[in-house]
């Protein structure tokens, strides 16, 4: 990463922060639990028992590979395979080694905001396919789509796979994938991720598992304000806590206060106060049914055109393509 990404990233975390710390209620951006040490930490969340999320997922993508790859594509002029929040591309290669196997033609381009993460995986993916084309972007979503729209016009597949959709409220949900609308050309299709609603518990239970690792991953929001920005947040004066609304399908992380404290931020010649049990709103987990997302696809101007599920129905992937 060049200076100027560093500085960018840093800018943006200090902006952020004092926004959020700033506001009622407290809130912090759930983007910023990445750095190396959050990266190592999701690795760590996915290979949870409790974290249905990635096994179902990649049941979808091995058991349906075939019919996902023929559906993305028949062109003989290819296509460019655009991901975006790459992380460590595990479920990601399942696709990428029935692609090659297909020898179909395409550019497989990871997009993360994490250096760590696209480094990491574009030299994994040169040692274990070395025939692949892939052309690694750290950055932000849409800065590195415009990018990537002006190198080429070949047609594009976006692929968001992890239910990352599900971070945000569903009028930004809209506004996300409005904007990804108007990246895509007529035959151009998005491949995202949606986790379906179940057992209340079952959602509890993946994001507060007991061995607290999911509680360290929420912290190290503090931690990387600590670090980057000259924070004096004692981590152990927080607690993690999860809820979950059945009839929405939102599960909210927050970091509780379990004291009066006063928090100090160099970087921002800032001090935030905290009475005892306030909250920082650091995550919303969406959850959906096929309804809600024909509903999203429509008021973003996309449809469905066809979708993929495992046996027990707790995940889905989707297909869009524009009205």
């Amino acid at each position: 990463m060049n200076s100027n990404q560093q500085n960018i990233i840093v800018s943006s975390l200090a902006k952020e922060v004092h926004e959020g710390l700033t506001a009622f209620p407290k809130y912090l951006s759930s983007k910023f639990f990445y750095d190396k040490k959050g990266d190592a930490l999701f690795q760590k969340i996915m290979a949870l028992p409790e974290y249905y999320l990635t096994n179902a997922e990649h049941t979808i993508l091995t058991r349906h590979s075939t019919d996902i790859i023929n559906s993305f594509s028949k062109n003989p002029e290819g296509f460019d395979l655009i991901e975006l929040g790459a992380g460590d591309g595990k479920k990601t290669k399942v696709l990428l080694k029935e692609l090659l196997k297909s020898n179909k033609e395409f550019t497989y381009h990871p997009i993360d905001i994490s250096e760590n993460a696209v480094e990491g995986l574009v030299n994994s993916l040169h040692k274990e396919l070395p025939n692949l084309q892939v052309q690694g972007q750290i950055g932000e979503y849409f800065e590195v789509l415009d990018r990537l729209q002006s190198l080429s016009s070949r047609k594009k597949i976006i692929m968001v796979l992890g239910s990352n959709i599900g971070n945000l409220k569903h009028p930004r949900a809209i506004e996300f994938l409005k904007r990804l609308n108007n990246c895509m050309n007529d035959d151009d299709l998005l491949f995202m991720g949606f986790d379906q609603k179940k057992n209340p518990q079952m959602v509890l239970d993946a994001y507060n598992d007991k061995t607290g690792v999911t509680a360290a991953f929420n912290k190290n929001i503090l931690t990387r304000i600590n670090k980057e920005l000259n924070g004096n947040f004692n981590l152990d004066a927080f607690n993690h806590w999860e809820t979950y609304d059945p009839e929405s399908g939102t599960a909210k992380s927050y970091l509780v206060s379990t004291k009066k404290q006063t928090v100090s931020i160099d970087e921002l010649e800032l001090q935030v106060h905290f009475k005892a049990w306030e909250s920082i709103h650091t995550e919303i987990s969406q959850k959906y049914d096929d309804e809600i997302v024909s509903w999203l696809a429509s008021e973003s101007g996309l449809q469905i055109k066809e979708s993929f599920s495992d046996e027990q129905m707790l995940y889905k992937n989707y297909i869009f393509s524009k009205k």
